[in-house]
């Protein structure tokens, strides 16, 4: 294999050569660029692939740390550590019969012309008591769990058609998001 490099054309010239080995050199070069034997359940296409990407890797450098971090976590079955939700994207919240309106931004997010760290300060603003913001917002439900309902039994659907909108409390509706960018 050649010496990295950065010039861009080379790297190309470098990778196509790759991809018209026949297989044995291909795994004799998986050998030398990985140390150990390739998989036999890797295909030549797939080997030919993971070694250009090992020599673009070298030349400009791999994933930072962020990455490679939340990378790892999908792998190991997690989620991502925070909601993130594009600037631009509204959220509607209608709340004791009036209706909030929050606006993401890049610096935070905007209620009543005022802009708030988190969505907790305003869901606290709007209701006077501590509040998951996400969860005000209907972003994600109690604990972090998807918010898929869950199953209901006869008595509890029986109750629930008798409430009226104000025997529920506050009267609330969730949240909507408007834009076209769903909620992460």
């Amino acid at each position: 294999m050649r010496q990295p490099t950065t010039d861009v054309a080379a790297i190309a010239a470098e990778i196509a050569r790759i991809q018209a080995f026949p297989p044995d050199r291909l795994r004799r070069m998986w050998r030398a660029v990985f140390g150990r034997s390739p998989p036999a359940s890797l295909g030549t296409g797939l080997l030919g692939r993971m070694i250009a990407w090992h020599i673009q890797e070298r030349a400009f450098g791999g994933l930072d740390r962020d990455n490679l971090r939340f990378l790892d976590s999908l792998a190991r079955g997690g989620h991502p550590r925070r909601c993130q939700l594009k600037p631009g994207t509204v959220l509607v919240r209608d709340y004791q019969g009036q209706r909030h309106t929050v606006t993401v931004g890049r610096e935070g997010f905007e209620w009543q012309g005022t802009t708030y760290a988190s969505l907790s300060a305003i869901a606290r603003a709007i209701t006077g008591t501590s509040w998951s913001g996400p969860r005000f917002f209907a972003l994600k439900g109690p604990r972090d769990r998807a918010t898929k309902p869950k199953r209901k039994s006869a008595v509890e659907v029986a109750q629930e058609q008798r409430r009226s909108p104000a025997a529920t409390g506050n009267g609330s509706r969730p949240a909507t998001s408007v834009n076209n960018a769903p909620p992460l």
